[in-house]
């Protein structure tokens, strides 16, 4: 691993505002994988809603609310699981956000064994997203769920 990793476990450990441990999160993943175009970290609110909390990208999106069920980062949280899209063109389920946008992964964060929010991710390249992606975000996901865990969020 790199060792921007092992810095961004430690300060999304240390960090006790899950507000700024979610920024921090979104700006080192954007910064440090070249295929990372945009970030976010979702969190659920009212039980039914994800709501944008923290991101990095060169555009704020305009889903700053998605319902459960709703769009590529609605799927991931209502089927408790990682969701890779190789081509968003081709996936009637995603919500545009970018016209450069080709693929999309959405990582479930979860605290005390329920899904709790997510990290949604973009890249401009097709297929972007490999199963290394895939475990080095459900990892940085765990951290998230213990950081919103202790913040009581």
């Amino acid at each position: 691993m790199e060792p921007w990793y092992y810095r961004l476990e430690q300060q999304i450990l240390d960090e006790r505002d899950f507000g700024r441990a979610a920024q921090e999160t979104c700006r080192t993943l954007r910064a440090e994988v070249r295929h990372y175009n945009w970030v976010g970290v979702y969190m659920i609110e009212g039980g039914d809603t994800l709501v944008l909390k923290a991101w990095d990208g060169p555009a704020a999106t305009e889903h700053v609310r998605i319902p459960i069920g709703q769009g590529i980062c609605g799927l991931a949280a209502r089927e408790e699981r990682t969701v890779i899209v190789d081509d968003v063109n081709k996936d009637p389920r995603y919500l545009a956000c970018f016209l450069q946008t080709r693929s999309e992964i959405v990582v479930p964060i979860f605290a005390k064994g329920k899904v709790v929010g997510e990290i949604d991710i973009d890249s401009d390249r097709p297929a972007a997203f490999t199963e290394a992606d895939r475990k080095q975000l459900e990892t940085v996901a765990e951290w998230l769920g213990k950081a919103s865990a202790r913040a009581g969020s």
